[in-house]
């Protein structure tokens, strides 16, 4: 997804902000996608290190999700916006 340009920005946002809000937009997308192939890896009849390789990119992505959120909510602080 391209950068938002200033005249795409919300009205006040400077553009760190605007460019940190598209960036953490693209992540979610992005951690989307992983976390449904590791939810479907889950359901597979998978064995020891295949297993353990699934479970790890599981809590893994599940956490990068989390840190995810904690950016999108500090952004949405920072720039005074609560609709999103």
């Amino acid at each position: 997804m391209p950068r938002k340009s200033a005249a795409q920005a919300k009205p006040g946002e400077n553009d760190d902000i605007a460019h940190l809000r598209s960036l953490a937009h693209d992540l979610s997308n992005s951690l989307e996608a992983i976390l449904q192939a590791s939810y479907l890896l889950q359901q597979a009849k998978l064995q020891g290190d295949a297993k353990r390789w699934a479970q790890l990119i599981d809590s893994s992505s599940q956490e990068a999700a989390r840190i995810n959120r904690e950016i999108r909510k500090r952004l949405r602080a920072i720039s005074g916006d609560a609709s999103e």
